[in-house]
């Protein structure tokens, strides 16, 4: 009897053991964060874009009369002269069509001295009586009529030279040709763009921007151009030109800079960043590692200061530097914002702040 009674019990002095060990267990410390107070500071963000070097001045170079191209001078990379040929139309047509204009002036000018002489003969006899007013008069009409065809066929002439000319593309100005349409052999038509010249001299810095940049963008702001090749080499640049109208296709604004006096490094097509200093907005300055996401949203954790309980709070973010995040919205003054342990972290959970390691 005695030894079942103790069976009996063993059981229940487990359970009670059980419990026992369960009150034991220690309570969970609660996380540890550190936290830095929300203060409002002007901030001047500096926006930088990588860009390229581009002329600021292009021309389109082409022949004025359709042809035939005999010959191409140059490629692409040349860089030309001012009156330098670029390229030859097969001059056979334009020179046919001088021969032409000049056999029809010699012919006029023939025609000419006929009939001026013999306007002369009829002014001599008229002034001697021995001819008549009408005859006089015919004389001198078909001498204007001459002199009226030599002039036309003097303009043919001069026109026919000048479309024998034209079979010759010369540059109106020294640069870099960039661009070429056109093949030996190749029939062009007038007008059509042959080549592409970069025109000489100061070169621009062309960026695609986002439209939110543009918010806190002073007028024509000074933007330093820095190579990317060569960080050494940099140059002042000014606002020239901002695009009206949206890139539909990707979203941007096309922006020109001027830089003047352009260094020799920074050639057609090199890559560079161009970095502007916008007007000071007061924001408030955090670390990046404070920075949370809520439903892909940046947001940050708060921490009440008498229950120490934390809640997150959605943030508009001004701009992010080297390690440091500008917020324009979504934080008040005097807050405490977790800066370490944020990923530890879920709302209503109390923490304990970590005292500050001495400096």
């Amino acid at each position: 009897m005695r030894a079942a009674t103790a069976l009996l019990l063993v059981p229940g002095m487990a359970a009670l053991s059980g419990c026992e060990q369960r009150q034991a267990a220690p309570q969970k410390q609660p996380v540890r964060v550190r936290v830095a107070e929300a203060a409002l500071e002007k901030y001047s963000p500096v926006y930088a874009l990588t860009g390229i070097i581009a002329a600021r001045t292009e021309t389109n170079v082409s022949f004025r009369i359709g042809g035939r191209v005999a010959e191409r001078l140059v490629d692409v990379g040349d860089h030309v002269d001012a009156g330098t040929v670029l390229a030859r139309l097969d001059p056979q047509e334009q020179q046919s069509d001088v021969r032409s204009a000049q056999a029809a002036v010699d012919a006029a000018t023939a025609n000419l001295t006929q009939t001026t002489a013999a306007f002369q003969r009829q002014d001599a006899l008229l002034k001697q009586g021995f001819t008549t007013r009408r005859d006089y008069d015919q004389a001198q009409q078909a001498m204007q009529v001459a002199q009226g065809s030599l002039g036309a066929a003097q303009s043919q002439l001069q026109n026919a030279k000048e479309g024998l000319g034209y079979t010759e593309l010369s540059a109106a100005r020294p640069g870099l040709i960039t661009q070429r349409n056109i093949e030996a052999g190749q029939v062009v038509q007038a007008a059509q763009t042959i080549y592409t010249i970069a025109e000489d001299g100061d070169r621009d810095a062309v960026f695609y921007l986002n439209e939110a940049a543009l918010v806190n963008m002073p007028v024509n702001p000074p933007v330093k151009i820095t190579l990317i090749s060569n960080p050494s080499i940099t140059a002042p640049g000014i606002g020239r030109e901002l695009s009206p109208v949206i890139d539909p296709a990707s979203g941007t604004i096309r922006a020109k800079v001027s830089i003047p006096n352009t260094p020799a490094e920074m050639a057609l097509g090199a890559a560079i960043t161009g970095s502007v200093q916008v007007q000071p907005v007061e924001s408030i300055l955090l670390p990046w590692r404070a920075l949370f996401s809520d439903a892909g949203l940046p947001a940050v954790w708060i921490v009440d200061r008498v229950t120490n309980a934390v809640s997150l709070s959605r943030v508009t973010v001004l701009s992010f530097t080297s390690g440091t995040v500008a917020i324009s919205k979504g934080l008040s003054e005097g807050q405490q914002v977790v800066t370490a342990g944020v990923q530890l972290l879920r709302p209503g959970q109390v923490v304990e702040i970590a005292a500050e390691p001495a400096k």
